[in-house]
């Protein structure tokens, strides 16, 4: 089957303190979104693109397209006020009957395995999302404080999400609910279950100043090597 890839770069980044939103900001002369970019089209040069751009960057892209010179195929959406609107306008311009990654563009350092994983197990099961094991111990809380619980029943969960274009696009057919954070969260609420792959821990989420440095980190230490 045909593979789509929804990369929502919706966000501002507040909390970065930048006057560019993150997935704009450069690490190793390329902004994070390309680096982003490149790894779907390294596991897949016929993959079909589509950008979720916050309107008011609209310019900036535009800027960045002809700075870096890209000249790779995509199509483009406009970002919504929260992440659901986004990606349902970017699920207006995929292909129907793909299969569907929704990835955030600030997650540079996915896996060329983790993107594979996510799509086979798509087509054959329906969906996927990559998880990684919680290390840290965890405490739960409660009225009456809190008290240790198991890390071994938890998951962080990363993207690409990724889903068969029937289930995803229904999914999305709901009115928006603060309970949805993430797509898996969406598609469950109209009873699919939802099923884990592998991720891989360099798989952050660019979300402080500090993340920058780490995602700097791995990609010159997968540059050398």
């Amino acid at each position: 089957m045909s593979k789509s890839v929804i990369i929502v770069a919706g966000g501002v980044g507040n909390r970065m303190n930048n006057k560019l939103p993150k997935q704009f900001i450069e690490i190793n002369k390329l902004p994070v979104i390309i680096h982003t970019i490149n790894k779907f089209i390294q596991y897949n040069s016929d993959i079909e693109i589509v950008l979720v751009i916050n309107p008011e960057f609209l310019e900036t892209w535009k800027v960045l397209t002809k700075k870096f010179n890209l000249l790779f195929k995509y199509k483009l959406a406009l970002g919504g006020k929260t992440r659901f609107e986004s990606v349902k306008n970017g699920l207006e311009k995929v292909t129907k009957g793909n299969i569907v990654a929704i990835h955030d563009s600030v997650r540079p350092c996915v896996s060329i395995e983790t993107i594979e994983s996510c799509f086979k197990t798509a087509e054959k099961l329906g969906n996927a999302i990559p998880v990684v094991n919680v290390s840290d111990s965890v405490r739960i809380l409660s009225n009456e404080g809190s008290k240790h619980f198991d890390r071994s029943l938890l998951k962080l969960v990363q993207t690409p999400q990724t889903f068969q274009y029937s289930i995803i696009t229904k999914a999305y057919l709901q009115k928006y609910s603060e309970k949805f954070t993430d797509d898996a969260s969406v598609v469950e609420n109209i009873g699919i279950k939802i099923n884990l792959v592998e991720g891989n821990k360099e798989n952050i989420k660019i979300t402080e100043k500090e993340d920058l440095l780490i995602v700097e980190t791995y990609l010159n230490h997968l540059k050398s090597n």
